[in-house]
């Protein structure tokens, strides 16, 4: 999915959050933004997500105005991830449920994600329960099980252990060249950019950096 930007412009009061004449996000591409804290990354994320419709501008998904048909295509993983009371199969599954998925579809793809994220022994641990990296892992899971068109992550390693983020970034690389997905990665780790990019968008005081 290809993201057009054009004269976006966000405010908090008075304060103005973002300002960016014109940027695409390539399709089937991994994009990283990076910048210091207060640049505007995750407002940028959360306005591309849909989940912050308070903007002036326009924002294009493959050349169409944001709808109820983009948005079950694309997917929005947090710093500190929402999780039902439920088991972690079942968390990871639900994506798939609600798209109606066949039962043993639905099964033998969250046996095969629970495998590539090394997290089979979480499968019946509640979701609310799960520990900063863990939690961290079966979101990433879960959002990469119905293989959307667009993905957004806002800092998805932060804060855990050096063989979790060695899986992660190995399954991000693995959706995008599986699947073709367009990849949106919000991180302050330059070395992970480069790494993982194809495309390295610098923010700074809302603006895009030359």
């Amino acid at each position: 999915m290809e993201i057009t930007i054009s004269a976006l412009k966000k405010y908090y009061g008075d304060k103005k959050i973002l300002d960016i004449d014109g940027l695409s996000i390539e399709k089937g591409k991994i994009t990283g933004l990076i910048g210091p804290n207060g640049s505007g990354k995750t407002t940028l994320l959360r306005i591309i997500s849909g989940l912050d419709m308070d903007y002036a501008g326009t924002i294009k998904y493959d050349g169409s105005l944001l709808d109820e048909g983009i948005y079950k295509k694309m997917t929005l993983v947090t710093q500190k991830p929402y999780f039902f009371k439920r088991k972690v199969y079942e968390n990871i599954e639900h994506p798939l449920k609600v798209r109606k998925v066949n039962k043993a579809v639905r099964k033998k793809k969250v046996e095969e994600i629970m495998y590539r994220f090394e997290i089979q022994d979480l499968r019946n641990k509640k979701g609310h329960l799960l520990s900063g990296g863990e939690s961290q892992k079966v979101s990433l899971a879960r959002a990469l099980i119905f293989e959307p068109e667009l993905l957004l992550l806002d800092e998805p390693t932060s804060n855990i252990d050096p063989v979790s983020i060695k899986i992660m970034e190995r399954e991000i690389l693995n959706f995008n060249r599986e699947t073709k997905g367009t990849v949106l990665i919000v991180t302050h780790n330059i070395e992970q950019a480069e790494r993982l990019c194809h495309k390295i968008i610098p923010l700074d005081g809302g603006k895009v950096v030359e």
